[in-house]
């Protein structure tokens, strides 16, 4: 039977908050609480700052240094300086987040040791589709680490990302940006809004690229449109509607083959299969409200509606495994494996979200309360295909080429086999949440959530007929405890729950063996430290310890006399990371400004999980140390200069990496350097150069499996003019 109720270790910790906000009162009833009123939860940065709160994080008004979690914020300064234009490039800078491949086409971020494509949101809203997202219109992106399901549901396993849209705010903007560079990168985006009237706003941002690669023949082009309106209906009432139409077109590129534990030793530009049989695109199509409503300064109604519409293909004829014995007389390490498939997903998201802030005062104890629901349906169609090289010999799906001359032209012949997908399901969620920021006083604070999930999958396979279904009451917690020895500093301890259920996060997962499985769990406990320690900097420290346990794996009694029947599974705690986060955001001086991030990562398998996952095996794309710096200095208002340096230990490319030195793939460790120069004409003209990998360094920047692993690009640059009418 699957659990409705937390573990007896939530039990008694939240046994243990409740006794000590009972007895709080008799120890600060000298200390009155602050009195605050509730501005709106979307609070951003200033245009010209690296630091800022996060809208999401707590879907309350707290600041930021008060949240009881490790959370990055990536401004719009920092995107632009920095050149940022997708996932990958925002998360370069935040403490405990790396980047997997994800097979050439989607995003796959890894937080904390645990890598997800489904763990997005936009506004607070589901995101969830794999594909590579653009930040033409986004103010800011808020990565949130540790499990989150108190208030984004089940997922979020080692943590989320968020991204906050560009509204119609009434504000004056009109800034159009060339772009081109290295690898002929031509891009334009317009960004243009204003006040109508005192009662309406609008906004427009868009997006158009076309570029090529340092990776042979991979090309890029995409494009998007955003427009946004406001509306003041009444005196407390604002009404913010937006749609977005973007469309993503690219080269799948899985990068290259290992041989012996390493990355091959071929140019950077090297590309293993076929790129012309290996398109990927995607096209998003949505539409999003919010609706805000004061009754009064400590009590605000807001409801989100989303509407998504995502069509994504992608097909890949690529790189698999190096011989380690001769083959037709070619010695070892000499030949390498193309295989090919191909696959397409639909999906309709609907969510709705009401959320009501309000505060009460108890005595001496203040509390600022949150209580929510969330309304859901996700329809998804899945079909795959795998690739046939049928001029080879019928039924072949593998051919080999050289690997000093890995190109293929071979046709491939594309058709379902016994195993590929062709799945029709629907998610649907309900969710109530309710959380409580006890104040006891001006120097120690209470959190305390719970939210209810209920959470249901249907999935029929229409190649055979089979349907499966999933229902899951999921209770996902959050207690954490504030002390705030100083107005500028907060020490915390915090402990969450989050669920993924058998679906997966792409909600095409289940089968016969695990749809009567609980759901995973993943349990975070955390203490750390924020500070602000100048007007705008910032200083963070976290150390924490993520388990994730109910994994599912083969019974080894399974077929067995007197054992359970072949296939069965069974569940196991398989899984742990500890580490540290230090992270530093913000400005020096009115000239120098950084963002700096440090982590220590221990991840590691617990339970046997395979033939080829072990226990003791460390975490797959998940190096022990990184480390970022970087910095910005004005030397006047004319013009400046940006230095940055990443460095990431070596990594191993899956957690497949006790079974035997020939599938321990390591990606050396590297230091990569960054410039950036900057140049303002006038209050309407700017530009700035941006260099990646200054010294031109040979890397290996992540990596899907052993057998797909990407180069990092040599030393490029790019030369970005905006100008503001």
């Amino acid at each position: 039977m699957k659990s409705m109720h937390p573990t007896a270790r939530t039990h008694r910790l939240l046994l243990s908050f409740v006794v000590g906000t009972a007895l709080a009162p008799a120890a600060y009833a000298a200390e009155a609480p602050p009195t605050t009123t509730l501005p709106t939860v979307r609070a951003i940065a200033e245009p010209d700052a690296y630091s800022a709160s996060a809208a999401d994080a707590m879907k309350t008004n707290t600041p930021l240094r008060d949240v009881p979690q490790s959370v990055s914020v990536i401004t719009r300064k920092s995107i632009d300086d920095l050149n940022m234009q997708n996932i990958g490039d925002a998360v370069v800078y935040v403490p405990g987040v790396v980047m997997a491949q994800g097979e050439g086409n989607r995003e796959t971020p890894v937080i904390r040791g645990v890598s997800s494509t489904g763990d997005f949101f936009l506004d607070g809203l589901r995101d969830d589709v794999q594909y590579y997202r653009d930040l033409y219109n986004i103010a800011q992106v808020e990565v949130l680490k540790g499990p989150n399901g108190m208030l984004f549901g089940r997922g979020g396993t080692g943590g989320l990302i968020n991204r906050v849209t560009k509204q119609a705010d009434w504000q004056e903007v009109r800034a159009l940006t060339l772009q081109g560079g290295s690898n002929s990168n031509k891009r334009i985006t317009l960004d243009a809004g204003q006040g109508l009237n005192e009662s309406v706003a609008f906004r427009v941002n868009g997006l158009y690229e076309d570029s090529d690669s340092y990776r042979d023949d991979v090309t890029l082009k995409r494009y998007g449109i955003n427009p946004t309106l406001s509306f003041k209906a009444g005196e407390n009432t604002t009404i913010s509607l937006g749609v977005e139409y973007f469309h993503d077109e690219r080269v799948a590129d899985r990068g290259i083959s290992s041989y012996l534990g390493r990355p091959l030793d071929l140019d950077p530009g090297t590309f293993i299969g076929d790129p012309d049989q290996s398109p990927t695109e995607s096209t998003v199509k949505s539409s999003n409200a919010l609706i805000e409503h004061r009754f009064s300064d400590d009590m605000v109604l807001r409801n989100r509606t989303r509407y998504a519409d995502y069509d994504k293909f992608y097909q890949n004829v690529f790189a698999g495994a190096v011989n380690t014995a001769a083959v037709a007389g070619n010695p070892p390490g000499t030949m390498v494996a193309i295989v090919a498939y191909n696959s397409a997903t639909q999906r309709q998201n609907f969510f709705n979200q009401t959320d009501l802030n309000f505060s009460v005062t108890t005595g001496v104890i203040r509390h600022n309360l949150l209580t929510g629901i969330e309304l859901g349906r996700q329809d998804t169609k899945n079909f795959r295909n795998t690739g046939y090289f049928d001029g080879v010999a019928p039924g072949t799906t593998s051919i080999t080429v050289p690997v000093n001359n890995p190109r293929t032209t071979q046709p491939v012949t594309w058709r379902q086999s016994a195993t590929d997908a062709d799945n029709d399901g629907t998610a649907k969620i309900i969710a109530l949440y309710a959380q409580d920021e006890i104040v006891l006083s001006p120097r120690w604070q209470v959190i305390a959530g719970l939210r209810f999930d209920n959470f249901k999958v249907d999935l029929t396979n229409k190649r055979t007929a089979a349907r499966f279904d999933s229902k899951d009451n999921l209770l996902s917690p959050r207690l954490a405890l504030v002390h705030k020895p100083l107005e500028a500093l907060s020490l915390y301890a915090s402990y969450g729950l989050t669920y993924q259920p058998r679906a997966g996060d792409q909600l095409a997962s289940l089968s016969a063996s695990n749809a009567s499985l609980d759901p995973e769990e993943f349990t975070n406990y955390e203490i750390g430290a924020k500070w602000d320690a100048l007007p705008a900097l910032s200083l963070s420290a976290a150390l924490f310890r993520l388990e994730r346990s109910n994994i599912a794996v083969a019974d080894p009694q399974a077929g067995e006399p007197g054992g359970p029947p072949p296939g069965t599974m069974i569940l196991v705690k398989g899984q742990r990371n500890r580490g540290i986060e230090l992270g530093a955001t913000g400005a020096v001086t009115n000239q120098w400004s950084l963002i700096g991030s440090f982590a220590y990562q221990e991840g590691e398998v617990t339970h046997d999980q395979s033939a080829t996952i072990l226990k003791g095996a460390h975490l797959g794309a998940l190096p022990k140390a990184t480390f970022s710096l970087w910095n910005r200095y004005d030397f006047s208002s004319m013009w400046g200069i940006g230095v940055g340096v990443i460095h990431k230990d070596d990594v191993f490319a899956s957690t497949q990496n006790l079974a035997s030195p020939a599938i321990n793939v390591k990606l050396p460790s590297y230091t990569r350097v960054d410039a950036a120069a900057f140049f303002t004409f006038s209050e309407r003209l700017r530009a700035q150069v941006n260099i990646e990998n200054l010294l031109d360094k040979d890397y290996y920047v992540f990596a899907n499996s052993n057998n797909n692993i990407t180069p990092g690009s040599p030393r490029a640059f790019r030369v970005t003019l905006t100008a503001s009418f």
